[in-house]
């Protein structure tokens, strides 16, 4: 099946005494929610996207959002693709006028990028019900 479902950022968690962050994705038109391991400073940059709260001087994330925005990109959304070996693959999409480009990310940045764009995000069914049964 190659269904894309959407999905919101339903929670962060962050704890301060680990490595291991938390984000917690939820399909908009169901129940089904999982957890997606980050690390803190992923956790960090999506946290102050929700909050609105952009720091003085540009990030990493807040970086590459201000280059793509100079150089008329859009990120279109966020695609979850798989899940291997506990590992979760992403693509961002992107566009410029008439072009798409769907570049290999991390779901962390990716994720962080589309919440600061406040573009959607879409998981693959099989990776949703991949994650339901374990």
């Amino acid at each position: 099946m190659d269904r894309m479902v959407e999905c919101e950022l339903a929670r962060i968690i962050i704890n301060d005494t680990s490595d291991q962050q938390f984000i917690f994705l939820r399909e908009k038109t169901g129940e089904r929610t999982f957890p997606i391991v980050i690390s803190v400073f992923e956790a960090f940059a999506i946290d102050r996207f929700v909050k609105e709260q952009l720091p003085p001087r540009p990030l990493t994330h807040e970086l590459f959002f201000s280059v793509l925005e100079q150089l008329g990109v859009t990120i279109e959304r966020t695609e979850v693709t798989k899940l291997e070996r506990s590992t979760f693959y992403a693509n961002l999409v992107l566009r410029r006028g008439a072009e798409k480009f769907d570049v290999d990310a991390r779901p962390s940045d990716a994720i962080a990028l589309a919440v600061r764009a406040r573009a959607p995000i879409f998981v693959h069914e099989d990776v949703i019900d991949e994650v339901a049964a374990s």
